[in-house]
């Protein structure tokens, strides 16, 4: 994992255990990398948030300081695979399995919990970018984002620690002065890689068996003038009449791998 993702996950593991998370749900989303490093992003559609804290399992502190395998208590990071031990603290405290039927249990909405959307919604739309945000209901917001720029730092989308959004749909990453890479761990149904939320593959486990990444319902478009050094849509990239390249992922329950691509732009000074 490179060094922005492990923070990010390291951030948001708390919050994993004691508040709420931000989940695509219905969207359509876009980014358009230029080679020069421009870049527009924008997500339209719904998002869910997803309670963790009154149907998480009670923490086992005893295997939190151990390090499995070994029994080192001082160990903060898996020598194994370089991962936070963090992210595995994290997994051990998901909510309890939810019988059939009782999604509703993770996604159902109280008065507590309306007005705390409300408020959330008042907070995004005082954020640059948000174009439009509307509290809907049944735990959901209605989204219109659009934002450009230059990809020379990093960029993560949602990312509002006042707001209590860490999980990221989106991240940019800069890798050396010439390549950028592009992945969406919000836009996957990784069952395996969020259960230990190690590879941010996805949010298939974050949840129980009603988990968020059952509601999965949209679309994920980048077009670019840079050149695609690699990317895992089977499909690959096509080519436009102006020369661009164009790669569509579609997102639903059985989508396992986060779209993911590798450009090469203009380098950096």
């Amino acid at each position: 994992m490179t060094r922005l993702t492990r923070w990010l996950v390291l951030l948001a593991a708390p919050l994993l255990l004691a508040s709420c998370i931000l989940v695509p749900t219905k969207f359509v989303s876009t980014l358009d990398i230029k080679a020069d490093r421009s870049f527009t992003f924008t997500y339209v559609g719904e998002v869910q948030l997803l309670k963790s804290k009154s149907e998480s399992a009670p923490v086992d502190e005893e295997n939190m300081n151990a390090n499995p395998g070994d029994g080192n208590s001082e160990q903060s990071w898996d020598e194994g695979d370089g991962e936070p031990r963090m992210i595995q603290i994290a997994a051990r405290a998901k909510p309890k399995a939810k019988t059939k039927g009782k999604a509703d249990e993770t996604f159902g909405e109280s008065d507590e919990d309306a007005a705390k959307l409300q408020q959330l919604a008042t907070t995004l739309r005082g954020e640059y970018g948000f174009r439009s945000v509307r509290y809907i209901g049944n735990r959901k917001l209605a989204i219109d984002y659009r934002i450009s720029g230059r990809l020379d730092h990093a960029f993560v989308f949602p990312f509002n620690p006042d707001g209590e959004i860490m999980f990221p749909f989106l991240a940019i990453e800069l890798r050396g002065k010439d390549r950028l890479r592009v992945k969406a761990p919000g836009f996957a149904n990784d069952e395996s890689a969020s259960s230990s939320m190690g590879g941010m593959g996805g949010m298939g486990g974050m949840g129980g068996d009603e988990g968020p990444g059952s509601l999965l319902d949209g679309s994920f478009t980048l077009t670019t003038t840079a050149d695609v050094v690699s990317q895992n849509q089977e499909d690959g990239a096509q080519t436009q009449p102006d020369g661009s390249k164009k790669i569509v992922w579609t997102v639903s329950p059985n989508t396992r791998d986060a779209p993911m691509a590798v450009l090469r732009v203009s380098p950096l000074p």
